[in-house]
């Protein structure tokens, strides 16, 4: 249903520096986006892996403890290894025992900034880069949120201890507090919604269960967005179909008169990633007043299709301008591009 920008892809790897001479840019997806004064502004996900000259050779990304705390280190891997698991190009596996994985590149979040909303320039250096244990492996996935003035920042910290999900709050995309684990894991895909209901903060959220079910959505409720509880189901995955296997929060939750508007994503059980939307209860989000039957938007394009891990559309953000909504996606794990709908044709969409 989105109608996809003639400028797509908006971002691609080769318009950011890597944040060091000996890495390069894997990807550069997945950004939560806010209106901010004159500008649309993306906290964008980079992905960077180390260059290694041997093709046989892959070298790891990741923080270690030393005497002065955790700083980056790289750990060196033989392509012939028996013990590991290279078949998918985002990890690497210890056959003997998985859960101890590595990520082939460390992501950190950059900030993206543009005048018209599809022309992006792209900051020299982090915003946001992995400083601590839960930040192990990177740093993913922000969502930005305005709250009572402020910009609220969540996004996925990932290690060998899981995936959580962390906070941090800026004033003016200068300076940045970290607030710290707000879920701990393995649960991503927050979505703060930008005003207390019912005198408390609420926010979507998606733990992976690990032992029986799907990965659902559910909701949880804070007196201080720290500390979330009163956790109840929101939606589940589909029978069959385009999210069968999973589904999870997108964009930054959207006040519309209809509902609140959420843009979702839901995989398949061939790990096909598409856009869907949900619209929730004004005075009660754990109740869904509408669902599409069908994707807001599935891969197709060729940048949507192939790249670092494709047939992926996956949305961290979301604007309204005017009677549009714009949605910034992450396509194939590796580029942004843009769709919008005339909020118009996705009521009556909800409808059919």
């Amino acid at each position: 249903m989105l109608k996809r920008s003639p400028a797509n892809p908006i971002i691609t790897p080769e318009m950011v520096k890597p944040s060091r001479p000996d890495f390069q840019i894997d990807g550069t997806f997945n950004a939560g986006v806010i209106q901010f004064r004159d500008q649309v502004i993306m906290v964008l996900r980079v992905a960077e892996s180390a260059i290694s000259c041997d093709p046989d050779e892959v070298i790891v990304p990741t923080l270690e403890l030393g005497t002065g705390g955790w700083s980056l280190a790289l750990k060196h891997f033989e392509r012939d290894d028996p013990d590991y698991d290279f078949s998918d190009p985002r990890e690497i596996k210890f056959i003997k025992d998985p859960r101890k994985t590595f990520l082939t590149s460390m992501s950190h979040l950059r900030l993206a900034r543009s005048a018209n909303g599809t022309d992006f320039s792209v900051d020299e250096t982090p915003f946001l880069a992995p400083e601590c244990r839960s930040e192990r492996f990177g740093c993913e996935d922000a969502r930005i949120t305005m709250i009572e003035g402020r910009y609220y920042i969540n996004y996925s910290s990932v290690s060998e201890l899981g995936i959580s999900t962390s906070l941090a709050v800026t004033d003016d995309f200068v300076t940045v507090e970290r607030l710290g684990v707000i879920f701990s894991p393995d649960n991503r895909d927050v979505c703060l919604f930008p005003r207390k209901i019912g005198g408390l903060y609420w926010a979507l959220h998606r733990p992976a269960p690990l032992h029986f079910g799907s990965p659902n959505i559910w909701a949880a409720t804070s007196p201080d967005l720290i500390h979330w509880g009163d956790h109840r189901i929101v939606a589940e995955c589909a029978a069959t179909g385009w999210e069968s296997q999973k589904i999870g929060g997108g964009a930054q939750m959207l006040e519309t008169e209809p509902g609140w508007l959420q843009v979702y994503h839901g995989v398949d059980d061939a790990q096909r990633y598409c856009l869907g939307a949900l619209l929730l209860d004004h005075d009660d989000p754990t109740i869904v007043k509408r669902r599409l039957k069908v994707p807001l938007l599935e891969p197709t394009e060729p940048y949507e299709v192939h790249g670092f891990f494709g047939n992926v559309v996956f949305a961290c953000g979301a604007l309204i301008d005017g009677h549009d909504l714009h949605v910034y996606y992450g396509a194939a794990d590796q580029v942004m591009a843009l769709g919008t709908i005339a909020l118009g044709d996705l009521w009556q969409a909800f409808d059919r």
